[in-house]
This record gives C-alpha cells, structure tokens and sequence, in this order.
C-alpha cells in the first residue's frame, strides 16, 4: 500500500485530517460547511414589477393634480381693501376669469377625472360607431339606453351637490366668524391690558403680557394650517426662552394661554381688574375649541363618499344613455357634464377645511400692528390728556359748578 507523503488539501473551509491508511478516517460526528453564494453575476429581478410600473404611469397625473391642490391650500390669502373690491366687480371679470382658467386650482385638480370620463365617452363611441358599420360580429349589442333613467334622478344630484356645497359654506362661515371673535377679544384685551396697567413697577411684565397676547392669533394659525412655522412667525415677537417653550410645548395656543393667566397673576391689580382681564382669556378658549371641531370632524363621510360615486356613476353611463340622441357629441357633452359637476363638487370639498381658505395672516399682521400702534400712542395720548387736564382746572367755573 502506498502512503501519501504530503497532506490532502481541499478548496473549501473543511480540511479534514490524513492517516496512515489509503482512505481517511471520517469524522464521528458530521460538519457543515460553509458556502458562501456570489451573485454578482446572476440577473438581479427588477424593483418593480409590470402592475407596479403601470399604476405608477397611471397615477402621475392625479399625484401632480394633488401637489398643485396642495400648493394652491397654502398660498396666503389677503384682506380685501377698496381697491380689491373694485377689481373683483370689474365688468371684465369673465374675461379674465376665463382666461385664467388653466392657473386655476380647482381646474386642475379636475383634469384627472375629466379626462377618464371623456375617455370613457371616446370608446363608447368608438364601440357604437363600430358595431353600427358591422366591422364587429353579430352578436356585438349596441350601447344604448332611454334617458328618462336620467330625467329622474338629476334632480337628486342637483339638490345633492347643492346641499353639499351649502353644507361645507356654513363651515366655512362658521370658521370666519369664529375667527373674527379671536381678533376682537385679542383687540380687546390688548386694549384693557394697556389702559389698565399703570404701575411702573409692572412696566415689563405688561410688556411681556402684551406679546403673549399679540402671538396668540399666530399660534392659533400654526395650529390649524398645516404647514405654518410658527418659529419664523413669532421670532422677531417673543424672546426666546419663551418662544422655545412654546415650540416644544404639544399644544401652542394653550401654552401662550398659560403665559398670558400666569402674568395676570403676577401683575399688581385689584381684584375686580384683574377678574375682568381673566374674563377675556375665555374668548381665547372659545376660539380654540371652535378652531379644533372644525379641523376634527368634518362633514359625514357618507355623504361625500354619496356624492361621490353617485357623480361616477352618472358620468360612466352618461355617453351610452346620450348616444341616440347625440352620437359622437357625446365626447364633448360628456367633458362638459364633468367639468362643471365635480367642479361643483371640489369647490364644496375645498371650503369644508375653511382655515386655509381665510386671510389669516392678513388678519394677525392687521392686530399684531394695531395693538403696537396702540402702544406707541400711549404715552402721547396720556400726555394730551394731562395738558387738557391741567387747562381745565386752571379755568373758573362762572355758575358754580366743581372744577375738573
């Protein structure tokens, strides 16, 4: 028997151990070894399969439809002044309404909608228009129904369409006069708070109660606009200690609430004052919680979801119930039954959020530089009432009256 001279190498992890004999002995208990796999050359399965890829083409033109919604619910709105009255009931209003129809974000936002339901009309159509010249067999039926399935029911979708858009204006106004309560009672409390402090002593701390009340109708915007950076709204306001608390406080509004009671305490009032300053923070509340129902619960999703499909379905049969009497009008009947209809219908959606559909930085800009004015023209206003003060006590009275 031949021996080897050299050891048995093996290209892989496990070397297993010569003997003396021609065949080694194997091991008592079995080893695994370890593989590793390179797969660097092997065909690497694409990221996205054919459905993907296909609900990615068909979903652009929503997704960019919905980005320019978006940039639209964020653009700042203004206050009206004369001369924006005067634009807005120009006798050349239509014209340029109609000429910026495709700057138009409720216009866009329709375009994915519009053009499936036209798109629907085209193949009906087409479908008719084939079977009608027998280029398909037979059996092929002809897409056509009586409209009188219509007739019926389009006063239900005109008085649902209405009752929806009716539904979503009373938030709307309600949102706006809620809104016009915070301003005022913000006016008002500024107000009180300068007239009613006078000590010298609480000259800092009324400064402070003034900003707190200036920066709550910009906390309460950053808290019901999505997308508002109250930091950049109330830096040049507050200090910034205060303002970090704020910013890291969960509910802003009521934080500057805090700021505004804790202040009133600290201020030297009498009872009675400082009762009828507390009194002006529940207006503050009253906004918040207005504010919040609002944003938390919109109008039932059964209705929307309602008018919803009952416009879908409307328009999916629209070209087969008009084709006997329109033909191939039924394309442009069609685009202009869902331009205008779900128009109708994204106006009422729209305004059901009312916050960002209102001037609100307009509005806190308009107190914020109000309340400022009224605290330069204290002192001058304080100073003409002295001088006219000291001229009428210097003045006799003629008829024997007491002297002011």
């Amino acid at each position: 028997m031949i021996l080897p001279t050299k050891p048995i190498k093996f290209y892989s992890n496990f070397t297993p151990k010569t003997s003396s004999k021609l065949h080694p002995t194997l091991p008592s208990k079995p080893k695994t070894l370890s593989l590793t796999v390179l797969c660097s050359n092997l065909p690497t399965p694409s990221s996205s399969s054919p459905t993907q890829t296909l609900t990615s083409i068909l979903r652009a033109l929503p997704d960019w439809a919905d980005r320019v919604q978006e940039r639209g619910m964020r653009k700042n709105r203004v206050l009206y002044n004369h001369e924006n009255w005067v634009h807005h009931r120009s006798s050349l209003r239509h014209i340029r309404h109609l000429l910026s129809s495709f700057s138009s974000r409720v216009i866009l936002s329709l375009i994915p909608p519009v053009i499936a339901f036209t798109l629907v009309a085209v193949v009906v159509a087409c479908y008719n228009s084939a079977v009608l010249e027998n280029w398909l067999p037979g059996f092929f039926p002809l897409l056509r129904a009586s409209s009188l399935s219509y007739q019926l029911t389009a006063p239900a979708l005109a008085l649902l369409l209405v009752f929806r858009t009716e539904a979503s204006y009373s938030r709307f106004e309600e949102g706006r006069k809620a809104w016009t309560k915070v301003i005022s009672g913000t006016n008002d409390f500024a107000s009180q708070v300068i007239a009613g402090v006078e000590n010298s002593c609480d000259a800092p701390l009324k400064k402070a109660l003034l900003q707190y009340i200036m920066a709550f109708p910009f906390a309460l915007k950053c808290h019901v606009i999505y997308g508002s950076d109250i930091e950049q709204d109330l830096q040049n306001l507050l200090e910034v200690d205060d303002l970090s608390v704020i910013v890291n406080s969960k509910h802003r509004p009521r934080c500057i609430i805090e700021f505004i009671s804790l202040s009133l305490q600290l201020l030297k009032l009498e009872e009675s004052r400082r009762h009828m300053l507390e009194e002006k923070i529940s207006c503050f509340h009253e906004g918040i919680g207005v504010c919040e129902q609002l944003i938390g619960t919109p109008i039932p999703l059964s209705y929307t979801r309602l008018t919803s499909r009952f416009l879908v379905l409307w328009h999916l049969t629209l070209p087969v119930i008009l084709w006997d009497d329109c033909h191939w009008i039924v394309v442009p009947a069609t685009f202009v039954s869902a331009a205008s209809l779900f128009c109708i219908e994204e106006v009422g959606v729209l305004i059901e959020e009312p916050f960002p559909m209102l001037a609100l930085d307009d509005l806190c800009n308009t107190v914020l530089k109000n309340i400022q004015e009224a605290i330069e023209s204290e002192s001058q206003i304080q100073a003409r009432l002295a001088a006219k003060r000291k001229t009428r006590a210097k003045q006799h009275s003629p008829n024997g009256q007491p002297k002011f």
